[in-house]
């Protein structure tokens, strides 16, 4: 039996898309379990909380990560990230998904070591899937 991805969090203001992920991810049963923000706001606010209680079971293995999003932005978030992940002590990895096809945006982000690849929307049933199973060894 292979190894699944215990938690997996999406960072998207885009309820479609969350929608489509969260069906995938639950008809191919590809994480355990799958958290969401609305935006980098809410999810540092979750990551920075988890600083105080560090507990592993809270923490993703896998952030998919919008760019365009209100309150704080996908950039914003990975700026404050950057700076607190370490201290999560547990290897996250995080993709960013966007919209956007801005070759600036894909080497920016692709320039970020705690940025593992770049993916544009709509990501598909493929490409989830051969990310999950990759993760996962």
């Amino acid at each position: 039996m292979r190894k699944k991805i215990g938690l997996t969090c999406i960072i998207d203001d885009d309820t479609m898309y969350v929608n489509l992920v969260k069906k995938i991810v639950e008809a191919k049963s590809l994480c355990k379990n799958l958290m969401v923000f609305q935006n980098g706001k809410e999810a540092l606010t979750y990551f920075e909380a988890i600083l105080t209680n560090l507990d592993k079971k809270t923490i993703p293995d896998i952030i998919f990560l919008d760019l365009n999003m209100p309150v704080m932005d996908g950039w914003e978030f990975l700026e404050n990230f950057t700076k607190i992940k370490n201290k999560l002590e547990k290897k996250i990895i995080l993709y960013i998904v966007s919209s956007s096809i801005n070759p600036v945006d894909i080497e920016r982000a692709k320039s970020i070591n705690t940025v593992k690849d770049y993916l544009v929307k709509p990501v598909t049933l493929k490409e989830l899937e051969s990310i999950f199973l990759k993760e996962a060894l």
